[in-house]
């Protein structure tokens, strides 16, 4: 393939539900630009961009995969993207370097879950968009119910540029309204003879393309004026009208399509070509510093990394978007997230596993190297004068979580370096070794994403494993004032330990005064505050120790050990094992004997101290909350509220947006267990909801018993 220059590239993205065609299209398009000389099928898992074997197995696109192909002297780059939500991750990585979104609509479906949920990223993305209904050549094709669907959810955005004759079987011409012809096509598609409009069809393209025409005249002043000085414009003013809509995200414009059949392929090709935006068209991106940097390849060398992959006999292979520059062979460059050198040593252009050597990539053009050192998925590599770092790709908070182990102890340590590389090529997949539950927790954006991941470490790692329910991450804290104290005092020949501890604990509130004085009954304890460290906690909230030491009761070289002891109970809190939190401690006397005090006699006296006093300080377990919005059709709003009350969820608000009902609510972690799949029976798989960590709150009283009982039992197990 030629190198390219910035104004001929044009950086697409397929999106749309599962089963809209965007693999197909993909096949069709690269068969029409020479690229592939046989289209490859789904059913026989020959497509260029299908060719994991998860995805062979599944018969669906699980990774986004990058195409290419050129037509009228254009280079399109293609993202090809996965049609299930649990894949969104490979949607915003794609979004990061695309240029326009070409939304594919099935025309047996029309407006599917899938599609708005898509529509909605889109728009968050703030991304052109191309419309395309595809699959006319079904026998269940409805256009009419999938232009009302349209319409009814884009709204005057959406401009029919095409419509189909006839749909189903007979499908083989399309009316364009911008050309004013019609566009028939053989059996095997291709290329099409372009004819005169039927006279029954003539009054239905002349009003689409007035409707077109004023939308395109919108889009500038001067062309405003020109049509309402003439009523119309020329050719050249509407594709000027019509690309800066498409630009300016006022103007979607609809082709028809079957890629199956690869009719009305070579024509959208040709669209996005002449009219599509490209690399310089759109706003220039941004560094974390909110500074543009303009796609130029007069610029410093750039590139953003927004893809890896580890494949056998390969390794890791990058895929990146030069973001200024140009980019040859040999160029050495930093990674200014790692502040690292690398060399890149080749530079390819891809078509899925096809990967051809490149002699150099431009600015706004898309390609791969591979045997980087250090750089990975969202990383920036530029020229050694170039100290910026371009804004992060934005993933969707994780939706789904679960525990995994190995089922053999033998391949725990293989375990946690597929987990690693598993992270490396999909970072929506968190990892957690958490300490404090036990478990290595793993969170995704839904049980089919977690479940792919487990087929590849049975399968491709060759390590069988398990899925376990995620325990909850609990905390304790106090709800009132209480006093201890406690002396450790041990003898046993030799050398002996002694430390005595008097201490009170209470709630800790961000600003609250030093204390001066505390009553328990007729018992008055006053304080002078001799010291104070503030400690904010690895597992959030805080633990703020206070030095009220008078007279040299206990020595000062002493206290550090009582805060040791103190933080050790925190770390495995009386009540549950669970941490700690936002707690405030006094240490206001105690005794010493001057040959027998040692650190760790007060370090199990500062412990035990405060086991007691926080027992009595009206102990309660917190647990974590989230905030969760759920999109809903209405129809099944009823359902999904039912549902949430089960879970104890507090209903914050609900709104209408584009045809959903959307509910905001808190809701406990410990009953969002497995939600995702439950909401998709609820729904038949139409609605979709996010979660966000918002805080921690104290667990109702039955459910706090219920707890303690268990873990009693467990504790009685285990001696």
């Amino acid at each position: 393939m030629k190198v390219y220059q910035t104004e001929q590239i044009r950086n697409i993205v397929f999106v749309g539900n599962s089963s809209s065609g965007k693999t197909t299209l993909g096949e069709a398009m690269l068969f029409e630009g020479g690229i592939i000389s046989r289209r490859g099928d789904i059913s026989n898992k020959s497509t260029v961009s299908d060719y994991y074997d998860i995805e062979h197995h599944n018969g669906c696109s699980i990774y986004s995969a990058l195409l290419q192909t050129e037509y009228l002297d254009k280079k399109i780059n293609i993202l090809d993207t996965p049609g299930f939500d649990d894949f969104n991750n490979a949607i915003f990585s794609s979004f990061k370097v695309a240029d326009t979104a070409v939304l594919l609509i099935n025309a047996q479906n029309g407006i599917e879950v899938g599609t708005q949920i898509q529509m909605r990223y889109v728009e968050k993305m703030e991304k052109p968009l191309i419309i395309v209904i595809n699959q006319l050549d079904h026998d269940k094709a409805n256009v009419e119910k999938t232009t009302e669907g349209i319409k009814a959810f884009f709204g005057n955005k959406a401009a029919l540029v095409q419509f189909p004759v006839a749909t189903g079987s007979g499908f083989n011409a399309i009316i364009d309204v911008l050309k004013m012809k019609m566009l028939k096509y053989g059996a095997d598609g291709g290329k099409a003879e372009l004819l005169d409009i039927p006279a029954e069809h003539m009054d239905q393209a002349e009003e689409l393309r007035n409707k077109l025409i004023e939308t395109a005249a919108e889009n500038e002043e001067a062309l405003m004026e020109k049509f309402f000085e003439t009523g119309t414009l020329d050719e050249t003013e509407i594709a000027r009208g019509i690309k800066l809509g498409i630009v300016n995200r006022s103007l979607y414009p609809v082709f028809c399509t079957s890629a199956k059949k690869n009719m009305g392929v070579g024509r959208l090709m040709e669209f996005i070509g002449m009219s599509g935006p490209a690399p310089t068209d759109v706003p220039a991106p941004k560094t974390t510093e909110g500074k543009e940097v303009k796609i130029d390849s007069k610029g410093p060398i750039s590139i953003f990394v927004f893809k890896t992959s580890i494949e056998q006999h390969i390794g890791e292979i990058n895929y990146f978007k030069v973001m200024s520059g140009e980019l040859g062979e040999s160029t050495d460059l930093v990674n200014n997230n790692s502040l690292s050198k690398e060399r890149i040593a080749q530079l390819l252009t891809v078509a899925g596993k096809t990967r051809n050597k490149i002699e150099k990539i431009v600015a706004g053009d898309l390609g791969a190297t591979v045997k980087l050192k250090n750089t990975k998925f969202n990383q920036t590599l530029s020229a050694s004068n170039n100290d910026f770092t371009f804004e992060p790709i934005p993933f969707s908070e994780p939706r789904f979580r679960t525990a995994i182990k190995a089922a053999s102890e033998n391949d725990d340590e293989k375990l946690g370096e597929a987990l690693n590389r598993l992270h490396v090529e999909d970072p929506s997949i968190q990892i957690e070794y958490s300490k404090e539950l036990k478990q290595i927790i793993i969170s995704g954006q839904g049980e089919y994403h977690l479940n792919i991941m487990k087929w590849h470490l049975d399968n491709i790692y060759k390590i069988p494993t398990e899925f376990l329910s995620p325990k909850i991450p609990y905390r304790e804290t106090i709800t009132k004032p209480a006093q201890a104290d406690y002396r450790h005092k041990k003898q046993s020949g030799g050398a002996g330990q002694f430390g005595e501890v008097h201490i009170v604990v209470e709630p800790y509130t961000e600003g609250m005064p030093n204390p001066t004085k505390y009553k328990f009954g007729t018992k008055e304890i006053n304080i002078s505050v001799r010291g104070k460290e503030e400690h904010d906690l690895a597992w959030g909230g805080k633990l703020v120790y206070l030095n009220c030491i008078v007279g040299g009761s206990i020595e000062a070289r002493f206290l550090p050990a009582i805060l040791k002891g103190i933080m050790e109970k925190m770390e495995e809190g009386p009540l549950t094992g669970s941490y700690a939190r936002d707690i405030r401690v006094a240490v206001y006397d105690g005794k010493m004997h001057p040959v027998d005090s040692n650190e760790i006699s007060f370090r199990l006296a500062g412990r035990n101290a405060f086991r007691e006093a926080f027992k009595n300080a009206g102990p309660r377990i917190m647990e974590p909350v989230y905030d969760v919005e759920v999109w809903v059709p209405s129809e099944k709003m009823g359902d999904v509220m039912s549902d949430l009350q089960t879970r104890r969820a507090i209903v914050q608000g609900m709104s209408s947006e584009k045809g959903f009902e959307v509910i905001k609510a808190k809701v406990p972690l410990a009953e969002m267990n497995k939600y995702s799949t439950s909401l998709s029976s609820i729904t038949s798989g139409r609605a979709i909801y996010t979660m966000k960590y918002a805080e921690y709150a104290q667990v109702p009283g039955e459910l706090q018993e219920k707890l303690l009982k268990e873990y009693e039992a467990q504790e009685n197990e285990e001696d």
